[in-house]
């Protein structure tokens, strides 16, 4: 592949942190909580599942007005129960070392529909959600906002042994 095509950078796992989010919490905000008391500001979602009460997302698309011709829509909203059938995502972190959440989820409805895409804040727990995060040790998870695009992206870096 071109490498003007890829960024890349390689690294370990390193700590793994398991945590449960009780009934009421928002599984977004509880994700970053998690991270933060841990320190994890680079890392990923190795597993999530559990019920929701109500989960709120938005979905990629066309959008004229954006720089790059698209950007997520609209938020959409499903009240449960709600299966979270999976999240998996990347912790990063801002240019001023906050911790930066991108997390997509797969969703099913009480009638087996699929839903999904990328997590928002308001999604709710239902019974339990149970998470494994990952530190992800020799990389720099950098996330920021690009001009030439006009969104956030993933910026990996290696960092020196």
């Amino acid at each position: 592949m071109d490498d003007s095509l890829i960024e890349l950078a390689q690294g370990k796992f390193g700590r793994v942190v398991a945590f449960r989010l009780k009934p009421g919490a928002d599984l977004y905000l509880g994700l970053e909580e998690a991270c933060r008391k841990y320190g994890i500001s680079n890392g990923v979602i190795v597993s999530a599942i559990g019920s929701l009460d109500t989960a709120y997302y938005c979905d990629v698309q066309e959008l004229p007005t954006a720089k790059c011709g698209y950007g997520y829509g609209e938020t959409l909203h499903i009240t449960g129960p709600v299966e979270l059938t999976g999240a998996s995502g990347i912790i990063c972190h801002d240019d001023d070392g906050s911790v930066n959440l991108h997390i997509h989820v797969s969703l099913s409805d009480r009638y087996g529909n699929a839903w999904g895409g990328h997590l928002k804040e308001g999604t709710k727990v239902l019974m339990t959600t149970d998470v494994v995060v990952a530190e992800i040790e020799g990389i720099e998870m950098g996330r920021s906002f690009d001009d030439n695009m006009g969104v956030m992206l993933f910026a990996p870096r290696q960092l020196s042994n």
